[in-house]
């Protein structure tokens, strides 16, 4: 039994029945140990929650930072970046609903672990907004709300999006930026 696999089976848990609601024991089970041998792997379920936040966040941040590489105007890579993003968050929803709906349930001081790298996160999207802002090409007076709020309607996404709609995430994630970047105002010509 590897950390990983106990990480993924505790994202899993989390995600259907919510950090309080699972116990130590719900862990062992699913990944067939005694309760006593899981804490052989980990101390807590704190650390477990703490790690799963951690690997989203590295993963989310790697996904981001690649997308920031490309020789790309700052609204093609908004547009890539929330691609990437949403389908991520859908290819790995499990985990991508610890990181947005358990976050609230780490104590004081895993909390405060926590928020540098998930700053971090949050910071590569206003330098996007922020770079677009002042080459121009996007119109906003405060690039820390304009991130919060493509984040905001990409995270919620994974309350409501089924994979047995009619919009796969590629889809999807263009007509959310066609929304974001041109509003829903009809353009007189």
């Amino acid at each position: 039994m590897t950390r990983d696999e106990i990480l993924n089976a505790a994202a899993q848990i989390f995600s259907q029945k919510g950090y309080h609601a699972t116990s130590m024991q719900d862990i062992a089970e699913a990944v067939q140990l005694q309760k006593a041998s899981l804490y052989h792997h980990i101390s807590s379920k704190q650390d477990i929650l703490l790690a799963l936040l951690d690997k989203a966040l590295d993963m989310l941040i790697e996904c981001m930072q690649a997308v920031l590489q490309q020789p790309l105007t700052p609204d093609a890579k908004l547009r890539q970046a929330m691609c990437v993003y949403l389908e991520t968050l859908l290819q790995h929803r499990d985990l991508a609903a610890v990181l947005l709906l358990e976050h609230r349930s780490l104590d004081p001081e895993y909390h405060a672990r926590h928020i540098p790298r998930r700053d971090r996160f949050e910071k590569l999207w206003r330098e996007l907004i922020c770079e677009g802002q002042q080459q121009g090409i996007f119109n906003t007076h405060d690039p820390a709300l304009a991130s919060r709020a493509v984040l905001g309607v990409l995270n919620w996404t994974i309350t409501w999006y089924r994979d047995s709609g009619p919009l796969a995430p590629s889809v999807l994630a263009e007509r959310l930026s066609d929304l974001f970047l041109s509003g829903l105002l009809a353009r007189v010509r």
